[in-house]
């Protein structure tokens, strides 16, 4: 069987970390048995120079008809002055392929501690995983523009919640089974709503899974304190952003975080989370780990294939202690470097099958 995945490069440095994201899955599908196939397509500001639409209709049918869709990155000041905006395909997209659930993990390589803007001790052991709801939310609801009053509506529906609230149950069965809700139930009625239908979720569906609950404010603090204390952290929209990106510096650099966006219907949307960066682009300076790192989740959670998912992490965590790291991690490799070393180190952990994927 052979896997259609596509590939929307994107802007800024999302051409780099896109390619680096494809020589790791070539390189273990060449070990593992695995037929890919890729197929590139415009999207973003690109897509906006080329076809005036950040999300063309042929990007689009494409996307709908993958396996999984990897993006590099999109966006930049060039598209700032009016006009369509390179974001504005990423909602689209998400629309169309059904994805309510942005999942990014956390985690504190070994020997990367001092990267960390927090003491080592602090950090130390750090492997947390954050679910945040993607299509509700404030982000999502009736909004009215004005010079004098504006309006953003903030909107959640038991259903929203349930299904959200499911990923992460299941995802701590699997890691520590333990899940921390993020909510600002003191004040917000949505947030009462939250609480309210996760916990009866938790009881009805996973008696098995630890469940406590931390006010947004308060667990911004915690996340700083000690970070190593959460498992799996859920959110709604608005908190799990600005929290999936304060958590993301804890590592050391947010070139190192990946993510997955997945529906109930589509195989999903693989992303870093880091932005374009046109300032570096082309230099040879973007660090393409948090890219190469989605593409095992990629592997994970859309294709199944679980074994060359770990095969591309195991290659990751051996490429950094040996210190093959790009500027942001305090070392001297390019963005092509850390990719070769990343597949050499694959080709290596095990014997090679000769099925090579497919261009």
């Amino acid at each position: 069987m052979t896997h259609k995945i596509v590939l929307l490069p994107g802007d800024g440095i999302g051409p780099e970390v896109a390619a680096a994201a494809r020589a790791a899955l070539e390189a273990v599908a060449a070990e593992h048995a695995l037929s890919l196939a890729f197929s590139s397509h415009d999207f973003g500001g690109c897509a906006i120079d080329a076809h005036g639409d950040p999300f063309p209709e042929e990007t689009k049918s494409a996307c709908l008809s993958a396996d999984a869709v990897f993006l590099g990155a999109v966006g930049g000041p060039k598209w700032d002055g009016g006009g369509p905006r390179p974001e504005a395909g990423l909602l689209a997209l998400r629309t169309e392929l059904g994805t309510f659930a942005n999942l990014r993990p956390i985690t504190l390589f070994e020997g990367l501690e001092a990267l960390s803007p927090l003491k080592p001790e602090r950090v130390a052991g750090t492997d947390l995983l954050i679910v945040r709801e993607l299509t509700g939310g404030i982000y999502f609801g009736n909004r009215q523009e004005g010079d004098e009053n504006a309006t953003d509506e903030c909107a959640y529906s038991r259903g929203e919640v349930e299904r959200i609230a499911r990923i992460a149950f299941e995802a701590a069965r699997g890691r520590d089974g333990r899940v921390t809700s993020v909510d600002k139930a003191n004040v917000l009625a949505t947030s009462r709503l939250w609480r309210k239908t996760v916990i009866a979720l938790r009881d009805a569906e996973f008696p098995d899974v630890e469940l406590d609950h931390v006010l947004v404010d308060a667990m911004a603090m915690k996340l700083i304190e000690r970070p190593s204390a959460f498992d799996v952290i859920l959110t709604e929209n608005m908190f799990g952003d600005i929290l999936s990106d304060e958590a993301s510096v804890i590592a050391g650099s947010i070139g190192l975080a990946p993510s997955a966006s997945l529906g109930l219907t589509h195989g999903g949307l693989f992303e870093p989370i880091h932005g374009s960066a046109p300032d570096i682009a082309g230099q040879g300076k973007a660090n393409p780990i948090g890219a190469i790192l989605s593409a095992a989740m990629l592997l994970r959670h859309a294709l199944g294939e679980e074994a060359a998912a770990a095969t591309i992490e195991r290659a990751v965590s051996k490429c950094l202690a040996d210190g093959v790291n790009t500027g942001d991690v305090g070392g001297s490799a390019t963005t092509q470097e850390v990719a070769q070393a990343v597949c050499e180190r694959i080709r290596a952990a095990a014997p090679s099958i000769p099925l090579a994927a497919t261009a």
